[in-house]
């Protein structure tokens, strides 16, 4: 049973799905804080630690089939891609983005079919340069979501996330505990800047079917 862990009611109210609506049909990308419970927001921290010590995170690559490769001066993350059923606390979030997902189509009619997420650990000092999330030979990924695990971060401690959106300046999002992000895949250039503690997130992405 998910009933251990919730998530706050107002989540999907018409009003909340506007807004991330308007935001991401306006600027591109949206910030919802305390968007996950803290009860939910611990679980999966603790669930993301223990992965790491157990060697379970591995160092992300960059590109993708034959030209993929590990290169942490570009990207210094270490990953592991959720399954359904490996916990109770994962699989509530996983309930939450399907909620999401339907409450984006909704609103935004764009088709996405299915979610696909992993845990992300940077170590003090890794840090993601510049880059979009969508793939050359592949436009599947549509909306990217980030959700960060961080309890207590303050400002000075770094790691923000740095959006470049097309004609505009930059926005830094300190990655705040329960907090939520979306932007458009294709189109906004981001980085992950370094931090000076660990720091941790679940990045995903809504994809729809092939063009």
């Amino acid at each position: 049973m998910l009933t251990a862990f919730s998530a706050h009611p107002e989540h999907f109210s018409d009003a909340l799905r506007l807004n991330i609506g308007d935001d991401l049909s306006e600027q591109g990308w949206s910030q919802q804080n305390l968007f996950l419970s803290e009860e939910l927001t611990l679980a999966l921290a603790a669930e993301c630690q223990a992965l790491m010590g157990s060697g379970a995170l591995k160092l992300a690559g960059v590109g993708r089939g034959d030209v993929q490769a590990v290169r942490p001066e570009i990207r210094g993350d270490q990953i592991v891609w959720l399954k359904a059923g490996q916990s109770i606390a994962c699989d509530r979030y996983l309930q939450i983005m399907e909620e999401l997902r339907v409450a984006l189509n909704r609103t935004l009619y764009l088709g996405l079919e299915e979610y696909e997420s992993h845990f992300a650990f940077y170590s003090p000092g890794a840090s993601y340069l510049k880059h979009l999330d969508r793939f050359r030979d592949d436009d599947c990924r549509t909306i990217s979501v980030v959700i960060y695990l961080n309890h207590e971060w303050l400002l000075e401690e770094g790691g923000a996330l740095r959006l470049h959106p097309e004609g505009k300046s930059t926005e830094d999002i300190s990655p705040s505990g329960s907090r939520l992000v979306l932007f458009l895949s294709a189109d906004m250039l981001h980085e992950v800047l370094p931090a000076t503690r660990d720091r941790l997130s679940l990045a995903g992405w809504f994809r729809r079917r092939p063009g």
